[in-house]
């Protein structure tokens, strides 16, 4: 198995690739902290591509959508510490706080090796070698120090660490055409533009007049051949990045929608 994952507790993990490539949708419902120790990470937001190397910190808000693609580099694995903050734990941090109600977009931050969070998160390798139970009371202090050492860096933090509320109702038509390249399971598109499984279906129809899955995959192979003629990308990057599992069904799904394979168009570049 080239992917490991050691939990030293339900919120804090060590994870370690050692393949060609991983890849993963976020749209996590906790605030992902991570301390990437070696390899490269890759993250694709709708607007715009982050490029991260050994030794970044950032942050990953909570139902924030990204595709991630971690990958080995310099001959080590992909490895990183990740920090799960909960909003049960945030809650109980942000209690006797007082917060400014400053309207913040949310988005992934990074924190450009800032020697107080990476001691922070280097503090936490040698607990993985522990065959004991890691105790909860650690854990808490290892999780508020954290969160401190966030609200000491960054002034703009609160408004994100302290929004407890769930994604309400907006406009789907907006919603989808900025991120439909993300591959997500409806129920979480639908959550994600606060509606049931069911209201998200029967809105989605009233607007596109077609299926869910059927524009999904219309609006992402229209993206890829974009990119494939316009770009410099191989069918493997292009194929991460416009929401397909893996290069074969997006071979199959690009040749059965245009009627030749991605390869066809590298010609044209």
């Amino acid at each position: 198995m080239d992917y490991h994952v050691n939990y030293i507790t339900p919120e804090i993990k060590l994870s370690c690739y050692e393949g060609k490539r991983f890849k993963t949708e976020a749209a996590f419902s906790d605030h992902l902290l991570v301390w990437l120790i070696s390899g490269e990470t890759k993250i694709i937001l709708a607007d715009r591509t982050m490029l991260l190397g050994a030794g970044s910190a950032f942050l990953i808000p909570r139902n924030h959508l990204a595709t991630i693609i971690n990958t080995p580099k310099d001959g080590h694995p992909h490895k990183a510490v990740a920090m799960h903050l909960s909003i049960e734990r945030l809650r109980h941090f942000y209690q006797h706080k007082e917060v400014k109600q400053k309207r913040v977009m949310d988005k992934i931050i990074s924190f450009h090796q800032h020697p107080f969070l990476q001691s922070c998160l280097v503090s936490l390798i040698p607990y993985f070698d522990l065959k004991d139970r890691f105790p909860d009371d650690i854990a808490t202090i290892k999780i508020t120090e954290a969160i401190s050492i966030l609200r000491t860096i960054d002034n703009d933090i609160d408004p994100i660490l302290a929004n407890f509320e769930e994604p309400y109702k907006i406009a789907l038509e907006e919603f989808m055409e900025k991120n439909f390249m993300f591959n997500l399971p409806l129920e979480k598109f639908s959550s994600l533009s606060g509606r049931s499984l069911t209201t998200f279906k029967r809105d989605f129809n009233k607007i596109f007049n077609m299926t869910p899955q059927r524009w999904l995959t219309k609006k992402r192979l229209e993206r890829a051949y974009y990119q494939l003629k316009e770009t410099q990308k191989r069918p493997i990057e292009v194929c991460y990045e416009t929401g397909f599992e893996n290069l074969s069904h997006f071979s199959y799904a690009f040749k059965k929608h245009f009627g030749y394979p991605p390869t066809a168009l590298l010609g044209h570049i």
